[in-house]
């Protein structure tokens, strides 16, 4: 039997859908999905499974046009999980067509591709007619020469069988990277932090959009099975705790909850989540908090 390994990097603007074409092909949830853009922050890598081979999907941050220290390394990373792919898949979202963010990837991915194969995929196609499609696919392959174009709907489905075949099919001959049950290779903790990250963003909607971070500080295993797990969610101003906590620590608590039952259900186990919000200033220029993200901070220079 010939199997297959190798690196799947979906780039794309934010919101393009990355996150959701990882979980719809992993078959479980790894990634942040958010309404918001920018949301995934560091490499997560999700593990398909198809036929003999075995996809390992790098999750990059969105592409976009980088202002902070924290914008920087997040492109930086995404671009760094393009050049480390075996095969590149571009998303493009149907009803945007090809906007300045897209054009600026074209331009780069001349430079990042390096004779390794880019697909083009272009997402949320149920939201545009058949002709604006064939006008758009026409478009992005007159600029850059893809190896295969597919016409997809990470959220719905359609297509996806058709795209993780085919890079089944394009990844290297190689033993398995991972273990068989791996869905990803994030370590749980990190998992945790980005699960109750995105029930902050989801629940603050507007007032605090990337002022926060959250990490996982202490694990422990309990002889009954379940586990302790303790984070800290840092903001910028007391403000911002204050709207974090909100009235009577309703917020935090709703939060918290909802962070805990997906854990639970993630886990397959019993959770004690204990949740605090300390005000830390300067978090997006300490190192630290680049770690736990898995960013590099020095990616973060102008």
């Amino acid at each position: 039997m010939t199997t297959r390994a190798g690196f799947v990097a979906l780039i794309g603007e934010p919101n393009a859908g990355k996150s959701t074409l990882t979980n719809r092909m992993v078959g479980a949830k790894v990634s942040i999905v958010t309404h918001k853009v920018q949301t995934t922050r560091a490499r997560i890598r999700g593990v398909a499974i198809e036929g003999d081979s075995q996809i390992v999907f790098v999750d990059t941050p969105g592409l976009f046009k980088p202002r902070r220290r924290l914008d920087r390394a997040m492109v930086a990373a995404a671009w760094g999980g393009a050049a480390d792919a075996d095969v590149v898949v571009l998303l493009v979202e149907a009803h945007r067509g090809v906007t300045d963010g897209v054009e600026r990837i074209l331009e780069e991915l001349d430079t990042v591709a390096h004779g390794r194969k880019v697909a083009l995929a272009i997402n949320k196609i149920d939201r545009v007619k058949s002709e604006v499609l064939l006008a758009l696919t026409k478009d992005l392959n007159e600029r850059f020469n893809f190896a295969e174009t597919f016409l997809i709907s990470a959220e719905k489905g359609h297509g996806c069988d058709d795209l993780k075949r085919w890079l089944a099919g394009e990844i290297p001959e190689g033993p398995w990277l991972y273990p068989e049950d791996q869905i990803a290779d994030l370590p749980l903790r990190m998992i945790a932090a980005e699960m109750t990250r995105e029930k902050l963003t989801l629940r603050l909607h507007q007032e605090l959009p990337y002022q926060l971070t959250v990490e996982t500080e202490h694990w422990e295993e309990r002889k009954d099975g379940s586990a302790r797990i303790d984070q800290m969610i840092y903001v910028m101003r007391d403000g911002h705790k204050g709207i974090v906590l909100g009235n009577k620590g309703e917020t935090i608590k709703a939060i918290s909850k909802a962070a805990r039952e997906e854990l639970e259900e993630f886990l397959g186990r019993r959770v004690h989540l204990f949740v605090k919000v300390k005000v830390r200033e300067k978090w997006l220029e300490e190192k630290e908090r680049y770690s736990e993200m898995g960013l590099d901070f020095r990616d973060g220079n102008a």
